[in-house]
């Protein structure tokens, strides 16, 4: 089958590779974001699904928008189209533009976690399985029919991009299989709207600690915040991000440090408290808890956070 790819980040590479190496699947070019300037020197850099697909000798189109390569893909005249996180909805004409249709392949059990952040919001609700989910792309927001899904456990202590990473692995070879059974005359079903949850994309205001809550609600923000844009909080009137809190135990003011371990600084939350075990201080780089406490040579009762409400 001669289908098109649409994506950009690391996540969605495993599935173009699965697509370039399948003997039946002729992936005839690739879209992707444009590249962006990263950086103090604002050098253009290309997306990872670029680097990928000109690897493997595949055309990449690169529009600002999908509908720039609207003529492109008419004239390509594919059986399907694959997309894993391209970054950008697809108007109503570009989809018409599809053959049998978009096959999106989504990092959550859909209908629950529609949007750009699934596995972020995943995490911090503390989920306890998550999957993957391939559907038929349609004008809403992850609404369309799904085609298949696959089901796992959400590991203890895992992040969101350890999460994402497996995801990415899992999904590859669903998303194959799903392109052929709809070229093949699979019929996808109805997306239920009982239990659909929404995971819009996450921002540094939305990951600010609060410790006056639970330890467990710490370490899951800090976790689903990992890599990206980071968990964080207020240190002698600097920022602080928080990659790793794993609970322990432990009580005082919220944002008070009891403790400093060999393995990190405990501070105290709402109920119990957390070690902070891997940190990153404002224009420095990611550091473990034993060398952030050493380093700045924090003492028992510093605060982090709010004076007043520990956040």
């Amino acid at each position: 089958m001669r289908i098109v790819f649409l994506g950009t980040p690391e996540a969605a590479v495993p599935s173009l590779e699965a697509l370039v190496a399948a003997d039946d699947i002729d992936v005839a070019a690739v879209i992707t974001n444009p590249d962006r300037a990263k950086g103090r020197s604002r050098t253009p850099v290309p997306p990872p699904v670029k680097v990928a697909a000109e690897a493997a000798g595949v055309p990449v189109w690169q529009p600002d928008k999908p509908r720039e390569v609207l003529d492109d893909l008419h004239a390509l005249e594919v059986d399907a189209c694959a997309v894993v996180a391209y970054g950008a909805l697809l108007p109503k004409d570009v989809l018409a533009a599809g053959g049998r249709g978009f096959v999106n392949l989504h990092f959550s059990l859909l209908p629950r976690w529609r949007g750009a952040a699934p596995v972020q919001h995943a995490i911090r609700a503390g989920d306890a399985t998550t999957g993957v989910t391939t559907f038929v792309l349609d004008e809403g927001m992850d609404t369309g029919p799904v085609i298949d899904r696959e089901q796992v456990a959400i590991e203890p202590g895992e992040s969101a991009g350890e999460l994402l990473e497996r995801l990415a692995q899992l999904g590859a070879p669903v998303l194959t299989r799903s392109l052929r059974a709809l070229v093949d005359g699979t019929i996808p079903q109805p997306q239920p709207e009982d239990g659909a949850t929404l995971a819009p994309k996450i921002t540094a205001e939305d990951v600010v600690v609060d410790f006056s809550a639970s330890a467990a609600e710490v370490d899951r923000l800090a976790r689903s915040a990992d890599p990206a844009p980071g968990a964080h909080t207020r240190f002698r009137d600097k920022r602080l991000k928080v990659f790793s809190a794993p609970p322990v135990d432990g009580d005082g003011p919220p944002g008070t440090v009891l403790r400093c371990e060999t393995d990190g600084v405990v501070v105290a939350c709402g109920s119990g408290a957390v070690r902070l075990e891997v940190v990153q201080p404002e224009g420095k780089a990611r550091m473990d808890g034993a060398a952030f406490a050493n380093g700045y040579r924090l003492e028992p009762g510093e605060r982090l956070g709010d004076l007043d409400t520990g956040s």
